[in-house]
């Protein structure tokens, strides 16, 4: 009976030993997490600046065009 124990457990320890379902998981979440930082690391930089700069540029610009909007039509 001990005997039968022993192999069960070492079977057991064998088969979680093994296993590598859970290391693809613990690698794309690594993965993920460097794609952040670079993401981050970029748009906290002169890029974000740019686009800030680009966009003001574009809104004073509409702002400035004096876009007239359509007149009304005339109710039936």
């Amino acid at each position: 009976m001990l005997t039968k124990l022993f192999v069960k457990s070492q079977l057991a320890l064998q088969s979680f030993k093994n296993d590598e379902r859970g290391v693809t998981a613990i690698e794309y979440a690594i993965i993920g997490v460097c794609m952040s930082a670079i993401v981050l690391a970029v748009f906290n930089g002169s890029l974000s600046d740019a686009l800030y700069t680009a966009m003001d540029t574009i809104s004073k610009n509409i702002s400035d065009a004096g876009i007239v909007t359509p007149p009304a039509t005339p109710e039936g």
